[in-house]
């Protein structure tokens, strides 16, 4: 799933993220969960991206979400750090701790355990915290748990797209 070559090409997402945030002067933070840095990697295999990337945290558990990120207990007891209002929280604590434009959040299960009926395997939620607002989405992937990763990453670069872009 991942490039074939070293190069990053302008027309990946994570190269068309750079060329956007790049034109708007915009900076942009990430938040993630259970895709470990794999968003963080996607955009900084672009060259230049500190002109544009302050950096991540990766806030795997639970207890790191609310510490690092400042995801209040609340959420967390109540709806579960995989959650709409969980991965809203962490892409506001993002974008509030390392004073960025954008923020990008992921929290979800990859698989292949961990699922549960009310939340299977390859639910993720989405979350962009921008100077107009803040957007969540759900996803639910049907791949492998590099896959599920993979396409988290594909959907919150899309997300962050989308809404620079005002489409």
């Amino acid at each position: 799933m991942a490039p074939k070559s070293d190069a990053v090409e302008e027309g990946m997402r994570e190269g068309e993220v750079g060329r956007v945030l790049r034109e708007q002067g915009r900076t942009l933070a990430v938040a993630e969960s259970c895709t470990g840095g794999l968003l963080g990697q996607r955009i900084t295999a672009v060259p230049g991206a500190s002109a544009y990337f302050l950096g991540g945290i990766i806030a795997y558990h639970n207890e790191a979400k609310m510490r690092l990120l400042g995801v209040p207990r609340e959420i967390i007891a109540g709806h579960g750090g995989v959650s709409a209002e969980c991965t809203r929280a962490m892409a506001c604590g993002a974008r509030e701790r390392l004073s960025a434009d954008y923020a990008l959040a992921i929290s979800g299960i990859a698989g292949p355990g961990g699922g549960t009926p009310d939340k299977p395997v390859g639910l993720v939620y989405v979350a962009l915290a921008a100077p107009t607002g803040i957007w969540v989405e759900e996803h639910r992937f049907q791949g492998s748990r590099d896959g599920n990763r993979w396409s988290a990453c594909e959907a919150a670069l899309e997300l962050l797209l989308r809404q620079a872009r005002g489409t």
